[in-house]
């Protein structure tokens, strides 16, 4: 953490302070009560004794006890009111960091380049707010009582004995103010303890993410490694920080232990007339309230108040770093043919007119992160605006990897994807998603009405007889039945994964997207259904890419791209049956056996 991201921390905690004084007003005075126990203590055992017992009135010594006891209960009530206004003052700080974390995440995903988002802003959400959290109400509860309880013993050892109240209070002053100092290095390890975790969450997820090429490029002892740096380096951050907790120990003992033993020195040698009661009243503000307060205060500023400031530093300044503006980008030249609605009306025809996008790969390579294969080397490809072509080969190869590329959601490692000309990393994945639709294998529908669900990618208002024209087509009017119509509740837990299939492609298919992905999104269809809803899906305007997974799929393709680890082949079907083995032997486990002898 930098000085500047402490300081940030500090104000923004100030602010929040401040900005609603009543629960801290309420909280410092149930602190004082909680603290008063701390203020009697010694006083009422040091006249419990004189006065009581060494006197021979034991029923004065019993009064002076019962004063501490109800002092005490007094203390545990108000211990009861800190805990309760703790939680008034931590819990909208934070749900403000929880608002301005998921704002920083979805602005950057919105606007950010799709490479440099990773999963650490998972971390920051579901740990480091945590963090900040517990460790303020438990810092500002531990900074409280120990000002309270060094007060009391100060003011009850000075009424019973100067002389003995320097003692105490010079050590805990020393002891504190050395640790304070020394708190530099101990920020400097904790900040590198949380920039180690962050840095392990996010190897792990670069791996599970690539699995699959990894796996199939043979990847894993790379992979591997990355992660078990990532692992070893987190381990490393945390010894060191642990070994810091020397600091902690030297000053609890000349804060904490260190005011004890000068006292019993001092009584042994220097008291004078120093009564017993006196005595037994300073060791009890000290070991009953002092050396618990310095103890609590060290630990907690060592551990708890540096994980404050440093994750909150952290949170501050990662929400207040700016990602490209939305708005910023290029934006493609408009068609050849005017663009309406990508949906042809079935009555009037609107659609129609609706062009597709020329898609072009220029000499594009790929690798995942850590990898030193790669997954596509300088490939190229040309597909002409409204021209469907099917993508095949064997498992693992990167048909889905391809996909991703052509989607946006993942970005070449050399060479270009233009889009109508235009360089596809220029665009932001909001002007992607306006002009491209990417259905992966598992669709994606989510808890709300079949209406929000069919119309999530629209870009205005449809009617219902566009939604009554592809629910038709599409063959789920019973799903809209069950569901109780167009706004009735949909939820996908009590959907078929073919259900959920039909409803992405519906939506897909209801976008003003011009060009539409599909990788493996018809999978989990019977074969007639996927016949069908891919027959539609070529019906509209646009250009299509298909990930197939049967046969169907690529005979009526315009054209069929093959992948088998080398320089890919594109070609009819009958092209590509007669160029290319791997192919035939696809249509070959594709095509049903026969049984005629």
């Amino acid at each position: 953490m930098t000085r500047s991201g402490g300081r940030a921390a500090g104000v923004f905690l100030w602010q929040r302070l401040r900005g609603d004084r009543g629960p801290l007003i309420r909280f410092l005075l149930w602190a004082g009560v909680e603290s008063l126990p701390a203020f009697l203590a010694g006083r009422a055992v040091a006249s419990a004794v004189d006065q009581g017992f060494l006197a021979g009135e034991p029923l004065v010594g019993v009064a002076w006890l019962a004063v501490l006891a109800l002092a005490s209960a007094v203390g545990a009530f108000g211990a009861r009111g800190v805990l309760l206004t703790t939680a008034v003052i931590v819990e909208p700080l934070r749900d403000t960091l929880v608002t301005r974390t998921v704002e920083t995440t979805l602005r950057h995903a919105l606007t950010g380049s799709r490479m440099q988002q990773d999963r650490s802003g998972v971390a920051r959400l579901t740990r480091q707010v945590e963090i900040v959290r517990e460790a303020a109400g438990s810092l500002l509860s531990v900074v409280c009582r120990f000002a309270f309880s060094f007060v009391g013993v100060c003011i009850g050892t000075l009424t019973l004995e100067p002389t003995a109240g320097l003692l105490v209070f010079a050590p805990v002053v020393l002891g504190v103010g050395c640790y304070v100092v020394s708190l530099r290095g101990v920020v400097r390890a904790q900040v590198r303890s949380i920039v180690a975790t962050e840095s392990l969450a996010h190897e792990a997820w670069r791996l599970s993410a690539g699995l699959r090429d990894i796996t199939a490029y043979g990847l894993e002892e790379p992979a591997l490694r990355r992660v078990d740096d990532a692992a070893r380096e987190n381990a490393q951050a945390e010894i060191a920080l642990a070994r810091l907790a020397a600091l902690r120990t030297l000053a609890l003992g000349v804060g904490g232990w260190l005011p004890l033993v000068l006292v019993l020195l001092w009584v042994r040698w220097g008291a004078g007339a120093m009564s017993a009661g006196a005595v037994l009243g300073v060791l009890t503000y000290i070991a009953q309230n002092l050396r618990p307060a310095v103890q609590a205060l060290v630990q907690g500023v060592g551990t708890t108040g540096i994980r404050l400031f440093v994750t909150l530093g952290r949170l501050l300044r990662d929400q207040e770093s700016q990602p490209e503006e939305a708005g910023r980008g290029t934006a493609l030249p408009p068609p050849a043919t005017p663009r309406v609605s990508a949906v042809p009306d079935p009555r009037t025809g609107v659609g129609q007119e609706s062009a597709g996008v020329a898609v072009a790969l220029d000499s594009v390579s790929f690798s995942y992160a850590g990898g030193t294969n790669e997954v596509f080397s300088g490939i190229g490809l040309r597909v002409n605006p409204g021209e469907h072509i099917a993508v095949v080969g064997p498992s693992g190869i990167g048909k889905s990897t391809l996909a991703s590329l052509l989607a946006g959601t993942n970005s070449p490692t050399h060479g270009q994807i233009r889009l109508d000309g235009v360089s596809l990393t220029t665009l932001t994945p909001r002007q992607q998603g306006l002009i491209r639709t990417y259905l992966p294998q598992e669709a994606y529908v989510f808890t709300g009405t079949l209406r929000e669900n069919l119309l999530y990618l629209t870009d205005g208002p449809t009617d219902d007889h566009l939604l009554d024209h592809a629910v038709e087509a599409f063959g789920v009017d019973r799903l809209v039945s069950e569901a109780g119509g167009y706004d009735g509740p949909l939820l996908p837990s009590q959907l078929s994964s073919g259900e959920r299939q039909l409803i992405a492609l519906i939506r897909a298919y209801l976008s003003p997207a011009r060009l539409t992905v599909l990788d493996e999104a018809t999978c989990h269809l019977d074969p007639a259904t996927e016949a069908r809803a891919e027959g539609i899906m070529r019906e509209r305007p646009g250009t299509l890419v298909v990930v197939a997974h049967r046969i169907s799929s690529a005979r009526a393709a315009d054209r069929v791209m093959v992948l088998d680890g080398g320089t890919p082949r594109i070609g009819s079907h009958e092209h590509m049956l007669a160029e290319s083995g791997l192919y035939r032997d696809l249509v070959g486990l594709w095509s049903p056996i026969s049984t005629t002898p």
